[in-house]
């Protein structure tokens, strides 16, 4: 008994210092932009959110558990799930759980179907954390949607979500009429790490004559390439809420299994060889950014003096698999009609305005949605009530209106 009461003081005490620590920098360190108005409510939700990663971190330190397993099972906790009035069915294709969402109603002849990858930076996410989002989007637009619940870290590496994403989204191409799904109006869509899945498999996919083809891709605020992190809104957004770029950093690493002493390396750009640069600058560099989009004064460029060694640790970086802006002239133009959603204060708002313009160049018709009042991750709060913002309603019903608008291909 004395035992359990020594735990639980000491567990309380650690738990109450994390908290205040954690509370000291929310107050002096973290800027709320000020178009996000709700400015004690986004305080409140970030500070716990950070607070959840400091307590996994510290957890992991005490070898009790990973951060992300932590963080998780934390997240799942809290979820309340909605069904939005679709019917949902959780299965399995091989080993990769994924969820189907089928609306209730009969359809005069097959309907739409949405293949969706959720994000959570190869950390978070899942099944049951984005339950709401892919019913509601289901619902509202009348589609079938599948959600895919691919492994991550800590146990996962690269190509692992890569390569559950590609096989759950070829057998359930092999299987729309199961489903009650028209074979030419599949939506390929994701959200951050899940965006860049979608964009990396939609090119995967372009020459698979047995499979039908993407109707259409929806990327909100993707992940599109991990080798320029000097554009300006990793310059001006270091510290932005929900995802600074060092975490964004992190997590590449993590996943890439690239060790963190390289960090500074990739910051910097100094794994990128002259000639790698001279190749794909035309599509990586800030001057494809409209000068709206740039602060005043000298604008950081990469590459930094190159190091081979870096290169030696960090190359696989520049696979499609991991970097799908970095994709041929042909592949792109191949490209289906395109949904981008970027947030303004997100450090990759570039990468998604360095696709809408390589898609755009190839004659690729591109509909951005810039959420001038956007925080990464903000979508996912569209349905929280009193947690929401308006940024999270904008880009949720921007969603909702791309995809109802889709129509047949005309033959």
């Amino acid at each position: 008994m004395i035992l359990v009461i020594i735990l639980f003081t000491t567990a309380s005490f650690l738990v109450l210092g994390v908290s205040v620590w954690v509370l000291i920098k929310e107050i002096f360190t973290v800027h709320v932009p000020p178009p996000i108005h709700q400015r004690v409510k986004f305080h409140i939700l970030h500070f716990f959110f950070q607070l959840t990663i400091a307590l996994g971190n510290v957890l992991e330190k005490m070898k009790i558990c990973s951060m992300p397993r932590f963080f998780c099972f934390f997240q799942d906790l809290l979820v309340s799930k909605n069904n939005f009035g679709v019917l949902v069915k959780n299965l399995r294709f091989g080993t990769i759980p994924v969820r189907l969402f089928q609306p209730k109603t009969t359809s005069s002849g097959p309907r739409r179907g949405i293949i969706f990858y959720h994000g959570g930076g190869c950390m978070f996410g899942g099944l049951d954390c984005y339950h709401n989002l892919c019913s509601y989007l289901a619902s509202e637009t009348d589609s079938v949607l599948l959600s895919v619940g691919y492994r991550k870290l800590p146990d996962h590496h690269h190509p692992i979500i890569y390569q559950d994403c590609l096989n759950a989204t070829i057998h359930f191409l092999k299987e729309l009429k199961t489903y009650g799904i028209d074979p030419e109006q599949v939506v390929i869509s994701g959200e951050s790490i899940g965006a860049g899945a979608a964009a990396i498999i939609a090119q995967a996919l372009l020459d698979r004559k047995d499979l039908p083809k993407f109707r259409a891709q929806v990327l909100i605020n993707p992940v599109i390439q991990g080798i320029n992190f000097q554009l300006p809104s990793y310059q001006q957004y270091p510290n932005a809420p929900f995802l600074s770029r060092k975490f964004l950093v992190t997590c590449v690493c993590k996943y890439l299994a690239i060790d963190l002493s390289w960090m500074d390396d990739m910051l910097k750009g100094t794994f990128i060889p002259p000639d790698n640069w001279k190749k794909y600058k035309k599509w990586l560099s800030s001057d494809n950014i409209p000068q709206r989009f740039k602060s005043q004064g000298p604008q950081p460029e990469s590459p930094g003096p190159f190091n081979e060694a870096a290169y030696l640790e960090i190359n696989h970086i520049f696979n499609l698999e991991v970097s799908p802006l970095l994709a041929d002239d042909k592949t792109i133009a191949q490209l289906p009609e395109t949904l981008l959603v970027s947030n303004e204060y997100d450090v990759l708002r570039d990468d998604s305005i360095l696709y809408k313009k390589r898609l755009e160049d190839q004659g690729v018709p591109v509909t951005w949605c810039h959420l001038e009042d956007g925080f990464h991750g903000c979508i996912m709060l569209f349905d929280k009530k009193a947690l929401s913002f308006p940024c999270s309603h904008k880009a949720m019903s921007s969603t909702v209106s791309f995809i109802k608008g889709i129509k047949r291909p005309q033959n």
